[in-house]
């Protein structure tokens, strides 16, 4: 892949990613999606599709930072003792087997790993927690680390007792599961929504949502929501070894579990549980989307433990394609930030699956040359696994109607600047040429920055930020922060307390945590997580900003030579040189996981003087980023650079990573300067050497399972 269209990619990832923040605040929070399942799934299915291709899974998308999203207003705001996470997703059998695969070579074992099998319900996560055997709590999911407190409202949720039937449970015991309606429940539900003039609920996840997070109970005792749990947060104290035991303890204490539960001795086992269950899907009494896997044995999830958007222990297996036919009634253009051009399929509503789908992604005028369509044609689409709403045929390609043309300006009716498109060769994507000059692409630079995952700014969403840059009020970041209430009521659109309330949370915005900050900046590559990585390494502003000064410091010192290699067209020479400065610039910058190509971008983005100017008007309208409070497990190895090399004995390369990421240590591929421990392994080969010739500290794998149980990890 060439490196231009490399560094495309990464900048549709992260306005994908965006997108999916925005939604699922929307589904998970508000309970007003304003997109169908298919289509939100359609967004997610395309990030996951970058991340292979790009080979940034851990990196750039992190579905931990998308599990629900920020706690609505209204409900006491509850921190979870464990996060609760999401899950990856499989679609296919090859899959689950590599998930399989991963488990056992994180382990380091040939034995056979038990899977618990259970359905995946289409409801509400939730978490309930019982001190002393009676029910003291119940806070939903939020966004995985801080949810809202329901408590008084469980009390009407069937499959919840007030109390537990044991004679001795441990003093806290935190129940996980998720809330749901039966498929006639929500029947019933909507008629009465209907008989009342009331807008009825999208499905049953939804009718579930909206029911429990209700102000007044009395509504929730009404809706009979009911309860399975699928396993366990905080434990004061451990009463069982495998998962499965937790579900037999809970059902024995009377809590709900889903009967189709299976545990499972292997693999093979697995996926035959989950054909059986896909058998009987239809007949079940509430809606599932799949079924979840998770290794049984809880030392062995321990020890997997998480990346930062899932746990390694448990994948997600969702259920085959279903197709429907339907009208392309138009092709919309969506001209995001970096100015890519994206074709979106509008079509006429049809059920897929119990679920409406009105709109698909088309992803470039390519797929548009591949399918031939145009307004008008019959097509084929199908949710793969109940997720995307694709286009898989042109049902009527042989109907005379021209062909369609992929705009060659950018498009002034879906807010571009008519200016020229352009694909430089050998790229996918067309790309509006109008920079800065594009109202689209600074409306959607505008959005970025307040986006969920950027500084949140509640109450200033796309639409409003469309009519304030419309109306001259914003065109830049800092312009923001300078809004006044006068300036919001001279429009005359809205009263005096949406005024003043709008112009308070930008005011709690202007001092936004480091990561949240340098995402909101939207520099290329730099997606939330590497930003949070990025800010837990230099925790202050001003240390961020030395590194940087001193990348821009190498590549000035370089870039005579590069000019020169250049104009004398030794490319081979100039390649070679750009490549170890990138080598050089990712060393310098000394962040696991961030390497040449994202120490490139930062180099660029700061190197831009747009760029320096926007930060400078942002400082002068009073935003301060704020230091990260970030404690790792203290050892001796915290804040250090460390390499394993060769092969380790008594558990797997990715586990040991996993360690030293536990330890507050950074760990990189290949030794430097900046590499402060060498871990060796059997067979240790020419980085070991190295090492010596650096004088680089080396220890043995029984030295370092000593820091480890050294650190209590």
């Amino acid at each position: 892949m060439k490196k231009q269209d490399k560094k495309r990619l990464f900048e549709d990832l992260e306005r994908l990613r965006a997108e999916v923040v925005r939604h699922r605040h929307l589904y998970d929070v508000k309970s007003k999606p304003q997109i169908s399942d298919a289509e939100y799934d359609a967004l997610k299915l395309r990030v996951d599709e970058l991340e292979r291709t790009l080979g940034a899974e851990d990196e750039l998308f992190n579905v931990s930072n998308l599990v629900g999203s920020t706690p609505a207003k209204g409900f006491k705001k509850v921190h979870h003792s464990v996060p609760m996470l999401s899950l990856e997703n499989a679609f296919r059998d090859d899959e689950v087997l590599s998930f399989y695969d991963r488990v056992r070579r994180f382990l380091n074992t040939s034995e056979e790993v038990d899977l618990a099998v259970e359905p995946k319900i289409d409801g509400l996560s939730l978490a309930v927690v019982y001190k002393d055997g009676e029910l003291a709590q119940a806070v939903t999911r939020g966004d995985g680390r801080v949810g809202e407190d329901v408590t008084r409202n469980v009390a009407f949720v069937a499959g919840i007792p007030p109390s537990l039937r044991a004679n001795k449970v441990p003093d806290t015991f935190e129940i996980r599961g998720e809330v749901y309606l039966t498929k006639e429940d929500f029947l019933l539900l909507n008629e009465k929504m209907v008989l009342r003039k009331k807008k009825p609920f999208a499905n049953p996840r939804n009718a579930a949502s909206g029911s429990l997070r209700q102000k007044d109970a009395s509504i929730t005792r009404d809706r009979n929501l009911r309860f399975f749990a699928y396993g366990v947060g905080f434990v004061s104290e451990s009463v069982a070894s495998r998962h499965s035991e937790h579900i037999e303890l809970m059902k024995g204490w009377g809590i709900e579990t889903t009967p189709e539960f299976a545990l499972c001795k292997n693999a093979q086992e697995a996926l035959d549980a989950y054909h059986r269950i896909e058998r009987i899907r239809s007949t079940l009494p509430y809606d599932i989307d799949g079924v979840v896997y998770k290794v049984d044995r809880l030392d062995w999830q321990a020890r997997l433990g998480q990346v930062a958007k899932a746990p390694r222990w448990a994948i997600a297996h969702k259920f085959a394609a279903e197709r429907a036919q339907t009208t392309l009634l138009a092709i919309e253009i969506q001209v995001g930030r970096t100015g890519k051009l994206t074709p979106v399929a509008k079509l006429e509503p049809v059920s897929v699956g119990g679920v409406t789908v009105t709109s698909a992604t088309l992803h470039n005028a390519d797929e548009i040359a591949r399918l031939g369509v145009r307004p008008g044609d019959r097509v084929l689409i199908q949710r793969a696994g109940d997720v995307i709403p694709q286009i898989l045929e042109n049902l009527t390609p042989d109907e005379p109607r021209p062909a369609y043309a992929f705009p060659r300006r950018c498009p002034i009716e879906f807010g571009g600047c008519d200016s020229a498109v352009e694909r430089e060769p050998g790229e996918v994507d067309f790309r509006c040429t109008g920079g800065l000059i594009c109202p689209a692409q600074r409306v959607e630079r505008l959005r970025h920055f307040v986006s969920r995952n950027a500084l949140d700014i509640e109450g200033l969403g796309l639409v409003q930020i469309q009519s304030f840059f419309r109306d001259g009020l914003i065109d830049s970041p800092a312009h923001i922060f300078t809004l006044t209430e006068e300036q919001l009521l001279a429009r005359k659109k809205k009263g005096t307390v949406w005024a003043r309330n709008l112009i308070e949370a930008i005011a709690a915005r202007k001092d936004p945590p480091l990561d949240r900050f340098l995402f909101a900046l939207g520099i290329r590559h730099v997606g939330d997580v590497t930003a949070r990585d990025i800010a837990r390494h230099y925790r202050s502003w001003s240390a961020f900003k030395a590194s940087i000064d001193e990348l821009l410091s190498i590549r000035a010192a370089r870039q005579p030579e590069l000019e020169r290699l250049l104009a004398e067209q030794r490319f081979d020479d100039h390649d070679k040189l750009k490549r170890r400065l990138g080598a050089e610039l990712a060393a310098t910058i000394g962040v696991s996981g961030v390497g040449p190509e994202v120490a490139g971008a930062l180099v660029d983005f700061f190197e831009e003087p747009h760029n320096q100017e926007v930060l400078k008007d942002l400082f002068k309208a009073g935003v301060r980023p704020q230091d990260v409070e970030y404690a790792p497990v203290e050892s001796e190895v915290s804040g250090k650079s460390l390499v394993f090399t060769g092969a380790l004995e008594s558990l797997s390369r990715d586990e040991a990573k996993a360690q030293a990421e536990k330890l507050g240590a950074r760990v990189s591929t290949g030794i430097s300067k900046k590499t402060d421990i060498l871990i060796a392994g059997a067979d240790a080969g020419s980085k070991l050497k190295m090492a010596g010739d650096l004088g680089i500290r080396v220890i043995d794998e029984a030295e370092w399972q000593r820091i480890v149980a050294k650190a209590q990890l």
